[in-house]
């Protein structure tokens, strides 16, 4: 961050080449657009390239970058949501293949879904907590909301997902997998 500060393109390149493919996996799922997920992560850039001089060091220099694409992608959402509704609808829709899912791949399916259904801050929070590995103080300094309010998000987005796994893997039919799932992210939460 300090050869950024100093405007050292390689360092930024660097730092580019390091962060997008994380950044573009988060905002795909977070806005379900590929194309404004793209300028999202440029918006995102633009502003680290800018403001590197101000990273204090308090965080992660990932916290921090990924604390600006959030706010930019909540941002961007807001202001084409009158737009992008049908869009939405439409790019959330899964290819199916016409061949029998694995046990594995249908569950992934199943938590996607499930996933769809939560409250987008919930949803941030499971993603950020669960895929990506980070703290609830991590949390929020990347959404800008106190610690207790992440746990409190984490907690409910929890018992949602318990109950539509439930529902998607067949009412009374929660399969040793689901099971696993939720045994893992319990435990992931206490640690």
């Amino acid at each position: 961050m300090a050869r950024i500060a100093n405007g050292d393109r390689k360092a930024f390149e660097e730092l580019y080449n390091l962060y997008h493919r994380r950044m573009a996996r988060f905002l795909t799922r977070l806005t379900h657009r590929f194309d404004l997920a793209e300028e999202v992560i440029n918006d995102t850039f633009w502003v680290v390239w800018r403001k590197a001089r101000d990273f204090r060091g308090d965080s992660q220099p990932s916290t921090w970058i990924l604390g600006i694409a959030y706010r930019k992608a909540r941002n961007a959402l807001r202001s084409s949501a009158r737009f992008a509704h049908q869009n939405l609808e439409a790019e959330s829709l899964t290819l199916t293949s016409s061949e029998e899912p694995f046990r594995t791949e249908e569950l992934r399916d199943w938590l996607e879904q499930a996933l769809e259904q939560l409250p987008v801050e919930q949803r941030l929070g499971v993603e950020l907590c669960y895929e990506l590995g980070y703290s609830c103080e991590e949390i929020a300094t990347i959404m800008g909301c106190p610690v207790n309010t992440v746990k409190t998000r984490l907690f409910h987005a929890r018992a949602k997902l318990q109950k539509l796994l439930t529902q998607l893997a067949g009412v009374g039919a929660a399969t040793p997998q689901v099971a696993s799932v939720r045994q893992s992210a319990q435990e992931r939460h206490e640690s």
